[in-house]
């Protein structure tokens, strides 16, 4: 069985008083029935690291770069991650690639630094409104997921978070048929492409507008492990509703 993961991507949110967000969240959830992520800007992984130390809740950063040091200002390694306390790195999220032009072949290279490392990597995937209303949804997933996902990983070192873009931030939830449409796909990919007992044991998360509200039935939609979840995981209350609903379904 894979254990689900309820992961929280803070974005470009958060200084130190924030972390009183993250020290409710684990206090709230000593003992979890899935597994906890927060994901906090760069400047916050580090302390977030020790205020968590002990607890439930593992800590990851939002992107890493493929090199391993050098002369890339402003940019942070997998090594520096790791060393700042992080256990996970989000990587390929529509935002990086739409803000950043990143493309599949970067974000394998990312994932690739990632994995040397020791991180588990949250690869992201997700299609436009215009990809969608094309019906180029499945196609524009199998292309990034190939990509974007080096060979050797495994259901340890791999998460995959499907997020359709045009739902993200936007309150807009694709339908329950369509988010197991797509869930089914990367599954179906990941069990041809690394044979059935590794594409079985990644788990694949769900994240665009997902809410205390609207959980539960999204978790019940099958191969729907989890969720990267943005807004919400921001107030310990509201995110903690959504693992709620996680644990329930778990």
């Amino acid at each position: 069985m894979r254990r689900k993961l309820a992961a929280g991507n803070w974005k470009m949110n958060g200084t130190g008083a924030s972390l009183a967000e993250a020290e409710a969240l684990a206090k709230a959830k000593p003992e979890p029935g899935c597994d906890l992520l927060l994901c906090p800007p760069a400047t916050l992984v580090h302390r977030m690291a020790q205020a968590l130390d002990g607890s439930a809740v593992a800590v990851g950063g939002q992107d890493c770069h493929a090199k391993a040091s050098g002369a890339h200002t402003g940019d942070t390694s997998a090594e520096m991650l790791r060393d700042a306390g992080a256990s996970h790195v989000i990587l390929g999220h529509s935002e990086r690639r739409a803000d950043h032009g990143e493309s599949d072949s970067d974000v394998r290279a990312k994932t690739e630094a990632a994995l040397s490392e020791g991180l588990i990597a949250v690869v992201c995937l997700g299609e436009t409104l215009d990809e969608r209303e094309a019906g180029k949804t499945l196609e524009v997933i199998g292309t990034q997921l190939e990509g974007s996902v080096p060979d050797g990983v495994s259901g340890a070192t791999l998460v995959i978070a499907y997020e359709p873009v045009w739902a993200i931030g936007t309150g807009k939830v694709p339908t329950l048929e369509q988010i197991g449409e797509v869930h089914d796909f990367i599954r179906a990919r990941l069990e041809a492409r690394f044979g059935a007992e590794t594409g079985s044991a990644v788990r694949i998360l769900y994240g665009g507008s997902v809410k205390p509200g609207n959980a539960a039935e999204i978790f019940g939609v099958s191969n729907v492990d989890g969720a990267l979840v943005g807004g919400a995981s921001l107030k310990a209350g509201d995110f903690i509703g959504i693992i709620d609903a996680l644990e329930a379904a778990a």
